[in-house]
């Protein structure tokens, strides 16, 4: 299985060679992988904001609490999630849902009025959190892509997230930062980590069978 091997290649790069520019369609295979994830009722409360900008990258560092990623990446992606689960938003999920699938008008109002009752029953952290699981799977998809194309990647949650909301406008567009994903190619030289041998627990540590 060439995923596993790509997966074993991979690791959180820690140091990256900024002369190094990624090719834009490599990258947007990347986001491509990550849009296609899948989502809790196909309702995708997950954008990406692609950064290839250098002076806001520079910009970003100490939000990062100065990781040297950020600046030396080729791309940095932000992954975000719905602040809320609004019922427009629901509407327009559906809407685009019957469009494409042919479905006429209102034919799947029942579940979706059945989802509104139930984010409409959460606080709004609660609705946060929910959408933020999302956006994980994505990232996770995300970095599985990277690895297939032989690209290093970086995801990071240590930022200050209403730091980098503001700086991006996010919040004005009803989103909140979850992750960050670095991409591009590892400095052999200065990234202590390139050389150090991959670690996991072993998979009996980690899966229960139950027969």
């Amino acid at each position: 299985m060439q995923l596993l091997d790509n997966l074993k290649w991979r690791y959180a790069t820690k140091r990256y060679n900024s002369q190094v520019k990624l090719a834009d369609d490599k990258v947007m295979q990347i986001v491509e992988a990550a849009r296609l994830a899948p989502t809790s009722s196909g309702l995708q409360p997950v954008e990406m904001i692609l950064i290839k900008n250098q002076t806001l990258k520079e910009e970003l560092v100490p939000i990062a609490m100065n990781q040297p990623q950020v600046k030396e990446c080729s791309h940095l992606l932000v992954f975000a999630a719905w602040d809320t689960y609004t019922e427009e938003r629901i509407d327009r999920v559906f809407s685009n849902m019957e469009q494409i699938r042919e479905l006429a008008t209102g034919e799947m109002s029942d579940y979706r009025d059945s989802l509104k009752a139930h984010f409409g029953a959460m606080t709004a952290e609660k609705q946060f959190e929910h959408a933020a699981r999302q956006a994980y799977i994505a990232l996770g998809l995300a970095i599985a892509a990277a690895a297939e194309l032989k690209i290093d990647s970086s995801p990071m949650e240590g930022f200050h997230n209403n730091q980098l909301d503001e700086v991006l406008g996010l919040s004005a567009r009803g989103l909140k930062s979850v992750a960050l994903l670095a991409l591009g190619h590892r400095d052999h030289e200065n990234d202590w980590l390139a050389p150090m041998k991959k670690v996991r627990l072993e998979t009996e540590e980690v899966l229960t069978i139950i027969e």
